[in-house]
Formats: C-alpha cells, sequence, structure tokens
C-alpha cells in the first residue's frame, strides 16, 4: 500500500514537471517578446543591453499605428454584431429547428473553421475584386464575418442544449407568448454563450491577418497587416511593443469573459 502511494506521489511529480515544461514552452516567448519590447536595441536583442520607453512612445507618436488600431477596433465591433444577429437565429434553428437538413446546415455554418485560410481568402479576394468593394471596409467585415460566425453559433448552441426548456414552457403556461417567453426568460439564461460568442468573434477579427492583407489597400489598414509591412519592411522592436500591449488586450477580454461567467454563475 505505501509502495502504491509512493508510486503515486512521484507521478503525479512528474505530471507536474510535464506541466510545467509545457506551460514554460508555450509562455517562454511571450515574456521575451514582453521584454524586447523595453530593449533599448534598434534590433530584436535579447538579453537587451539596456531598458527605455522609447518604442512605446514612437508607437504612440505614429499616426499610422493609431490609424489601424482604429481600424482594426472599428471592423471588429461591426463583425462582433453581425456575428452576433446572424449566429442568435442560426443557433435557434440548428437546435429547435424541426426540418430537414439541420446537421447539414450546423456542418454548413461551422465548416470555416475546418476549411484552410488561404483559400477562403483567395475565393473571397476574387469575389471582391468582381463586385468593385477590394480595400473598403465592407470587405473587411464581410471576410471577418465568415471567420467569426461559426464561433458565435457554437457558443449560442451549446448554451441552448444546455438550457432547460420547461422553464420557457412555464412562462408560456403562465401567460406569456413564446416571443416574450424567447426574449425574458431564454435570451438572459444563454446570455453567457452569447457573450463567449461575442468575445470569440471580435478577438478573430483583432487577431486575423491573412483575410486581412488580402482585402487591404494602402489606404486601409488593420493593425495585424500594418504589423505584417513592418516586419518586411524593418525588423524593429515597435513590433515587440505592439505585440505586447495586444497580448495585454487578450488577456484583459479573457478576464473579463471568466468575471462575467463567475458572476452569472452566483
Amino acid at each position: 500500500m505505501i509502495l502504491t502511494l509512493n508510486r503515486m506521489g512521484r507521478g503525479r511529480y512528474i505530471l507536474y514537471a510535464i506541466a510545467i515544461a509545457i506551460s514554460a514552452f508555450l509562455l517562454l516567448p511571450i515574456v521575451f517578446i514582453a521584454f524586447l519590447s523595453f530593449g533599448s536595441s534598434r534590433w530584436l536583442q535579447f538579453p537587451p543591453p539596456g531598458w527605455t520607453l522609447k518604442w512605446y512612445q514612437a508607437l504612440f507618436a505614429d499616426p499610422r499605428w493609431i490609424e489601424a488600431t482604429l481600424n482594426s477596433f472599428k471592423v471588429g465591433l461591426c463583425v462582433t454584431l453581425f456575428s452576433v444577429a446572424l449566429g442568435l437565429p442560426a443557433a435557434f434553428a440548428i437546435v429547435r429547428g424541426r426540418f430537414p437538413g439541420r446537421a447539414l446546415l450546423h456542418a454548413f455554418f461551422i465548416s470555416p473553421m475546418i476549411v484552410p485560410v488561404i483559400i477562403l481568402a483567395i475565393a473571397l479576394y476574387a469575389l471582391v475584386l468582381k463586385l468593385g468593394v477590394n480595400g473598403t471596409f465592407l470587405s473587411f467585415v464581410l471576410a471577418h464575418l465568415i471567420l467569426a460566425l461559426p464561433f458565435s453559433v457554437i457558443c449560442v448552441v451549446n448554451s441552448l442544449e444546455s438550457f432547460d426548456m420547461s422553464v420557457e414552457k412555464a412562462a408560456i403556461v403562465c401567460g406569456a407568448t413564446k416571443l416574450q417567453a424567447v426574449r425574458r426568460v431564454t435570451l438572459p439564461a444563454i446570455r453567457l454563450g452569447i457573450l463567449s460568442g461575442a468575445l470569440f468573434s471580435f478577438l478573430v477579427s483583432w487577431d486575423e491577418v491573412v483575410l486581412s492583407i488580402f482585402m487591404a489597400s494602402p489606404g486601409l489598414q488593420t493593425l495585424p497587416v500594418k504589423m505584417w509591412t513592418t516586419l518586411r519592411q524593418d525588423l524593429t522592436p515597435v513590433i515587440a511593443a505592439v505585440s505586447t500591449l495586444l497580448i495585454i488586450l487578450t488577456i484583459a477580454a479573457m478576464l473579463v469573459a471568466a468575471f462575467l461567467r463567475r458572476r452569472a454563475a452566483r
């Protein structure tokens, strides 16, 4: 018995060590990027010879970076709104619909997660060229929406499948109409799924680079496209500063989502 416990204890420590090693492998590059953003060297040199904030000052002093960031925010917000507006009724149709082909419809909505992004990018590029909207705000929103919509659909579908329909039926028995029951009972109950879908949709749009490169024009670029073009022209630590801010934004968004989930669970 004691020997078995000792073996279990050693196995637990081995698992801990493996988990720490994997976490370090995933997180150390992010930590290095954060250190490089404060380095005094003009190149991405590690360890930095000194420490400075000049790369952040250069970032905020360059209107091109500010404009690209604002473009990403605008596109991300529009994509989030359209993703939730389209994903919500689609999820209701998939979960509660009684028509042939529901499974096929579900597969259709999540297919952009399976198809390689480069294939979608080439197809969309040909389409927007034919429509004459390449390099416009509309082309960015439509392209990002194709990638973001599956996340909204999946989150809402999972919430609806775990929702107790008897609560909604009880509201109808008490005198509410079907629409009122959905609006006042079902939607508040699945709000975490809706918020999760909105958050993932925004992050997908915010981080997307392949589609954005195809949709971009000299007059309209998102932040990932600006980072990509800067990397090709000049490997400056400003890139590390931008990457660090993006990491902070992503962590903040995930913390907000966790806070809302915890608050709703109370």
